[in-house]
């Protein structure tokens, strides 16, 4: 079956990534000219005062124009820019792009009002609603650099942040909705406010009038009335390498790094992979189940999907329990969604609760032409079950808060490759991946290793760690000079497919032997009673390491646990071979993960090991950690022996 239209007949991958690279000036010069500039740039690519390479550096535009204020001009005003789908409030609505212009036009007046202004900071602390779009749309418009920090982080996490970023306003909300509770933001923000050495000015609150407490303090506006007595703004022009945001992601030292990304060369890369990754045409329904707080909800819930006129969806729910394992289908049928996004945790926790499909059988899919999956590496038995119930390319693919785009994919948009289950393809243009040893020599086929970009990398990437260069240079440039360390390891197969077998730490060493985690937990992944698993390298006097199984079985699977342990010691060993030394296996009801649905690893293996560990403020929920520590005292593992 042909799920293509390709506007280019005669293109193919490997001609496409080679210009990319032979050429890259050219290139993106090219991919340039398809946005729209105030002034187009003259300077394509040039080095900074840190000698690190960026693009378009003359150039001017803004972000907010292109993804609203454009597409009115251009006649489509009517056309609905966003669809807010909450089962949790058990609400729909739906804005044209002329609706989304008024709002935020008027936001940003509001914003002005109250001393914003180009070069400033703005944190938003919001949930999933469509006032968080319209927030960070606003803060673009008028050329203020915003930090969006996960709704519901805890007041200490928020703090370090905003004493980090210096905002001079707060935009947030009064509550947020989780499956069972309320989450009360604004007593978060204010005790955040009390910790924090910098005082923002104005705290901006939306009051969503769902019960929550809302404290009023001096410092607060009311988002209504901000709105309702402001002008409307209209589109200031920054500069290309303008930060248009700021974005926090974990750093191994404890304290988060701030991701800066600039403006030109982000807006020229999303309008790139809508086209060429995801092949979105102008028009169709996008959605990506994320959060506006991820790298994820930046590029393609917001700005990617409005900057190619395609209507996107901000969703307020989960992919179970709100109310059921249907519900990711009957979001995508009742909106007529093309292309969707998530990741494969959703997908385990749906296939957890109806391994069948028999939710899927109930609603007509047709509208689907492809679903990506990214935020951690797919498993086999993940894709077989998504492709067994719905038959559209299931498309893993790899990137990072730091890219801010993909940097390994299938390119629908271009030549759909073969999948090879655990490979994300190849790689996106533009990034020139190789695998390499300690030494930065560069390995054979089927050799793992690190992975590293080399410079220059293309537009949209980070542009630095606000307000520490050092450390920026530190992390990702220093190890291997010329190159961007990613902190991963991986290989490419002799097809040039390449490998994430996860950051460069889950590698664990078994008696000499480095063994991927990644790899096992494939493996433990296709037994048909498990659901979802994490595999661990735990201290072991005689080998140093030896890998723990972590197991959630399915739904309905009753098995014994020796029964299960023994059946995945034996996969293993006839996969890997003895030397993986796999001996236990233990069942859990859930596993502690990230809000973004990422497994804590470090933190189970810290637990296990008897180290001395935080739980992380991303984790989803703190009670589960008590669960596991009972679990592990049954099975009477690591140092709970």
């Amino acid at each position: 079956m042909n799920y293509f239209n390709y506007s280019k007949d005669t293109m193919n991958y490997i001609d496409f990534y080679s210009e990319s690279i032979k050429n890259p000036e050219e290139f993106w010069e090219k991919q340039m000219n398809k946005i729209e500039w105030y002034t187009k740039p003259t300077t394509i690519l040039s080095k900074n005062d840190s000698d690190y390479p960026v693009w378009f550096k003359d150039g001017e535009l803004n972000l907010c124009y292109l993804a609203v204020d454009k597409n009115v001009q251009d006649g489509y005003g009517e056309q609905t820019a966003i669809i807010y789908d909450s089962p949790v409030t058990q609400t729909i609505k739906k804005y044209t792009f002329n609706e989304v212009k008024e709002q935020v036009a008027k936001l940003a007046g509001g914003l002005l009002s109250l001393g914003l202004k180009e070069g400033d900071t703005c944190v938003i602390y919001m949930p999933m609603i469509p006032e968080a779009v319209f927030a960070m749309l606003a803060c673009t418009r008028i050329g203020v650099t915003h930090s969006v920090v996960f709704g519901g982080f805890a007041p200490h996490e928020l703090a370090i942040r905003i004493d980090d970023c210096k905002p001079k306003v707060i935009i947030t909300a009064s509550s947020g909705i989780e499956v069972d509770r309320l989450i009360a933001y604004k007593p978060l923000v204010d005790e955040a406010l009390t910790q924090t050495e910098h005082k923002p000015k104005r705290v901006v609150v939306l009051n969503r009038k769902l019960g929550a407490k809302v404290p009023f303090k001096k410092y607060d506006v009311d988002y209504e009335a901000l709105i309702f007595g402001s002008e409307e703004a209209g589109c200031v022009p920054v500069k290309s390498i303008h930060p248009s945001y700021l974005l926090y992601t974990s750093g191994t030292t404890g304290k988060p790094k701030g991701i800066v990304r600039d403006t030109g060369g982000y807006a020229t890369a999303l309008r790139f992979s809508m086209e060429y990754v995801y092949n979105a045409k102008p028009g169709e329904v996008f959605w990506a189940a994320s959060d506006v707080g991820w790298v994820v909800g930046h590029s393609f819930i917001v700005y990617g999907p409005l900057i190619n006129r395609n209507t996107t969806i901000v969703f307020e729910g989960k992919p179970i329990r709100t109310p059921d394992a249907s519900t990711f289908w009957r979001v995508i049928s009742e909106h007529k969604v093309a292309t969707m996004f998530t990741a494969p945790t959703a997908i385990r926790a749906i296939k957890k609760e109806d391994p069948d499909g028999t939710f899927i059988k109930e609603y007509d899919l047709s509208c689907l032409k492809a679903q990506f999956l990214a935020g951690e590496r797919c498993d086999a038995a993940t894709l077989d079950w998504y492709n067994k119930h719905i038959p559209v390319p299931a498309i893993d693919h790899w990137w990072q808060t730091e890219s801010g785009w993909p940097m390994i994919s299938n390119l629908m948009g271009v030549e759909y490759l073969p999948v090879k289950p655990g490979s994300a393809t190849k790689a996106v243009p533009g990034y020139d991946i190789k695998i390499v040893n300690e030494n930065g020599e560069e390995l054979g086929p089927n050799e793992e290793g690190y992975v590293v970009i080399k410079l220059p990398l293309p537009p949209g990437t980070l542009l630095d760690i606000w307000k520490d260069n050092a450390r920026f240079k530190t992390g990702y440039l220093v190890k291997f000079p010329g190159y961007y360390f990613s902190g991963d390891g991986g290989y490419k197969d002799e097809d040039g497919y390449i490998f994430i077998t996860g950051r460069v730490d889950d590698v664990i060493n078994v008696s000499g032997h480095r063994l991927s985690t990644a790899e096992m937990e494939e493996i433990v992944a296709s037994h048909d009673v498990v659901a979802e698993c994490a595999v661990i390298g735990i201290n072991d006097e005689l080998k140093g390491q030896v890998p723990l199984a972590i197991a959630v079985t399915k739904a309905g699977k009753d098995i014994e646990k020796f029964q299960l342990e023994q059946e995945i010691v034996q996969l293993v060993r006839e996969q890997i071979g003895a030397v993986a030394s796999l001996k236990n296996v233990i069942i859990v009801q859930r596993l502690p993960k990230t809000r973004s649905g990422k497994i804590l690893r470090k933190l189970l293996r810290q637990i296990i090991d008897g180290e001395e560990y935080v739980i992380p403020s991303t984790i989803d929920d703190e009670n589960i950690i008590s669960e596991i520590i009972e679990v592990l005292e049954n099975y009477k593992i690591g140092v709970f022996k």
